[in-house]
């Protein structure tokens, strides 16, 4: 996929002035609430129109104020999904289903229907109404409906925030999966940090207060506390891809293969085997360790070489650069600790995490990844 926008567009006080250009095939557009990213989507979509600017979709202009393209929203080869699933009442789930086809370019398959009705479990709803659907249900059918449109493109917006946390959960599997088994390019739009690492976690266009600040590397965005919200402090880090190898039911623990060392984290899908997976790991929960303790609680314990140090933003502490089997690990520890332990870069430490540490963030990686 390549997704390419110069735009502005004043909606009341609030003006959009965005940049971005990339060829991931997905994009996690993320920023607090009000920060444009929803305004951001409805351009792509041809939902909003321009005040100027360009918009451009695998290199076919979709709108150029400078020469009158704006191609309609039917037009743009698009499957939309919004926070609330928009069903039709008066169809049941295989009607508002194949109603998407009417938009495609060609008919989809009985095959591709089936496909599509598999990979997101709605079989048995077929000949239900909308109305006696949950929450988690109809956001599945929207999704089934936007893919049977055979877009070039899928635009989610948002598409878990009306969710309680139990149909959320139900919900983020599939989402997952679709990137996991298609190629179909993705932009999926969050102000949650947890969604955007388990569906976006190579690539993520920041939004804040109408413009992009950042546009790179999820690894990198996590990098800068300061881009993440609120939590930022908390929740900065790093991304580390891992192997899952083997599941320890009776501990409840996954074993993990971190080139030729091993990460412990609570237990996993117990198919996941061979499929790497990424694991967010904060700094704040990384300890350091001159020494290889023994007789501790915390299993993770990995060698690693220090690369860099920097004070913090804050100036309360020191941000330590790790090198763990060839990835990029970040602490953070005290202004004590660091000269208390002597602490330069090219020197060997052990990290220390504890296995509930991670809990909840250790993600298969979207579509391979």
């Amino acid at each position: 996929m390549s997704l390419d926008l110069d735009i502005s567009l004043r909606q009341g006080a609030f003006k959009l002035q965005a940049t971005l250009a990339s060829d991931e095939r997905v994009i996690g557009l993320f920023g607090p609430s009000g920060a444009g990213k929803s305004s951001l989507l409805r351009v792509i979509a041809g939902l909003a129109r321009p005040d100027a600017g360009h918009v451009r979709i695998n290199g076919r202009d979709v709108f150029d104020s400078r020469h009158a393209v704006n191609t309609p929203t039917h037009r743009r080869r698009l499957g939309v999904v919004f926070q609330q699933p928009r069903l039709f009442a008066h169809l049941n789930v295989t009607h508002n289903l194949t109603y998407g086809r009417w938009f495609a370019r060609k008919r989809a398959s009985r095959a591709r229907f089936d496909h599509v009705v598999e990979m997101l479990d709605i079989g048995a709803l077929l000949t239900r109404r909308t109305a006696a659907l949950s929450g988690g249900e109809a956001q599945r059918v929207a999704i089934g409906r936007a893919l049977l449109s055979e877009p070039d493109m899928l635009l989610l917006d948002e598409p878990l925030a009306a969710l309680d946390v139990a149909r959320r959960a139900e919900v983020l599997p599939y989402i997952e999966r679709l990137g996991a088994e298609t190629e179909l390019p993705i932009v999926f739009v969050t102000h949650q940090l947890d969604e955007l690492l388990r569906l976006a976690n190579r690539y993520v266009a920041a939004v804040d207060d109408g413009r992009v600040v950042f546009a790179g590397p999820t690894a990198d965005f996590l990098a800068r506390p300061e881009l993440l919200g609120d939590t930022g402090y908390h929740e900065a880090g790093t991304l580390l891809r891992a192997r899952p190898i083997a599941h320890q039911a009776v501990d409840g623990l996954s074993v993990l293969a971190l080139g030729d060392q091993r990460l412990y984290v609570p237990q996993l899908d117990a198919n996941n085997t061979g499929d790497e997976i990424t694991v967010h790991v904060r700094a704040l929960d990384v300890i350091l360790a001159r020494e290889v303790p023994a007789d501790m609680s915390a299993l993770n314990r990995l060698a690693a070489r220090i690369t860099g140090m920097t004070e913090t933003a804050d100036g309360q502490g020191v941000e330590v650069r790790l090198d763990v089997a060839g990835q990029r690990l970040d602490a953070r520890i005290t202004r004590f600790s660091a000269p208390a332990m002597r602490l330069a870069p090219g020197d060997t430490v052990t990290a220390i995490i504890k296995s509930l540490a991670l809990a909840e963030q250790a993600w298969q990686r979207l579509g391979g990844l």
